[in-house]
């Protein structure tokens, strides 16, 4: 099988814990370099096998969202009293009780 040389670049105080790690595993820093990458792939591969039917759920919900109208704005006078007060609340947990205006970012 041929061989491939990649090149990395890094600080030299990262290349001098790699080389440490390397010697003390009893590897060059080639082989060490590749169990690491390939340890890396694995775990990935695992994750990506464990969670993919969540990723296909999630890819349905947001490509059927997508499909979905939107939603038809609302208006202070299509809330009742309650509602507002509801709204206001939940609005001073986000913002504190300055209101929006003293949230980052927000136009003064």
């Amino acid at each position: 099988m041929a061989k491939t040389r990649i090149s990395i670049s890094l600080d030299s105080e990262l290349s001098e814990r790699i080389r440490a790690h390397a010697e003390r595993a009893g590897l060059d820093l080639s082989a060490y370099l590749v169990l690491a990458a390939t340890r890396q792939m694995a775990e990935t591969d695992a994750a990506e096998a464990q969670f993919s039917h969540l990723d296909a759920v999630i890819a349905s919900a947001e490509a059927e969202a997508a499909e979905l109208p939107e939603p038809p704005a609302i208006t202070d006078a299509d809330l009742t009293e309650e509602e507002r007060q509801e709204v206001m609340a939940a609005m001073e947990l986000v913002y504190g009780t300055d209101g929006p205006a003293a949230a980052p970012g927000a136009a003064a």
